[in-house]
């Protein structure tokens, strides 16, 4: 397992070792103990798995209440995965950075606490997502910023790509920054 942080703190990519051969492969996708050495969570409190069609585009969205870090990784198909740094008193607030993830590359992302999480699939076939977060789905505590506001610039990969209507009503940069939530590590 390779970890390198991104340029946004926080964020970091985990490379995986895969070992494949002419029937197939096998890879572990989490280790306790590795991920402990390397100052990564080993306390999840869920997972989930999610489908998207090609073309689809899902995000911003987060999680404040409680705090959701999120460990995601594609197990079929692939995506452009994208993080924006949401914590008001980070030098890299409004950034963001974006990682491809697929089937057959092995790498997964890593995004504590305080970073609206999207992705969009990439290619002609649809894309199955794994992810670990470290606090439980409370509707109540979540919220989302719109994919495609200009004050955050994402340089999405794909056109026209096909957008829940929840998505495309989520609140604006702008809005977002008149009431910033309070972002407590875990």
């Amino acid at each position: 397992m390779i970890i390198t942080d991104c340029p946004i703190s926080g964020l970091k990519t985990i490379q995986l070792k895969v070992h494949g051969d002419a029937r197939g492969f096998f890879v572990e996708r989490f280790h306790a103990k590795r991920f402990a050495d390397a100052g990564l969570p080993t306390e999840f409190s869920q997972d989930n798995h999610s489908r998207s069609a090609p073309h689809i585009l899902r995000g911003l969205h987060y999680q404040h209440t409680p705090p959701q870090g999120k460990l995601v990784g594609v197990i079929r198909g692939r995506v452009w995965d994208v993080a924006v740094d949401i914590r008001k008193d980070s030098k890299t607030f409004g950034q963001y950075y974006g990682v491809e993830l697929s089937g057959d590359n092995g790498v997964l992302f890593w995004m504590p606490a305080g970073f609206a999480h999207g992705f969009c699939v990439l290619g002609d076939e649809p894309a199955d997502m794994l992810y670990k977060v470290t606090g439980l789905y409370n509707q109540a505590g979540e919220g989302g910023i719109l994919y495609n506001d200009p004050d955050l610039k994402i340089d999405w990969p794909i056109s026209n790509p096909q957008v829940s209507e929840r998505d495309t009503n989520l609140m604006s940069w702008k809005d977002y920054c008149k009431n910033i939530p309070e972002w407590k590590p875990l």
